[in-house]
C-alpha cells in the first residue's frame, strides 16, 4: 500500500479556491468507486498557504490511472481550470506504508 501526498503551495488569499478544487477532484473520484482524497490545509507549516491532497493506493501505477481517468472527464478539467493561477509550486511525495 501506498500513500501519495500532493502538497501545493498556493498563492496568499488563494487556499480556499484549491481546496474546492481538491475536493471536487474527490468527489470525482469517490463517484468511481474509489476512496475519496484525504485533504489538509497548513496551520504553521515551513510554508505558507498549503493544500495536501492525500490518497491511498495498492499501486503506484492506480494513483496515475486515476489521474488520468480524472482528467479525460471534461467536467473536471472544466472545474480544475485556472488551477496553476492558484498555486506557486508544489511536489508529489509517494510513501510506501510500512504498518
Amino acid at each position: 500500500m501506498y500513500l501519495v501526498r500532493e502538497v501545493v503551495n498556493c498563492r496568499p488569499g488563494k487556499v480556499r479556491p484549491m481546496v474546492e478544487k481538491f475536493r471536487m477532484l474527490s468527489g470525482a473520484i469517490e463517484e468511481l468507486g474509489e476512496k475519496p482524497f484525504r485533504l489538509l490545509t497548513d496551520l504553521s507549516g515551513e510554508s505558507f498557504w498549503t493544500v495536501v491532497l492525500e490518497a491511498e493506493v495498492e499501486r503506484v501505477e492506480d494513483f496515475i490511472a486515476y489521474e488520468r481517468k480524472l482528467m479525460e472527464d471534461p467536467a473536471v478539467r472544466e472545474s480544475m481550470a485556472g488551477h496553476h493561477d492558484l498555486i506557486l509550486g508544489g511536489r508529489r511525495e509517494i510513501y510506501r506504508i510500512e504498518q
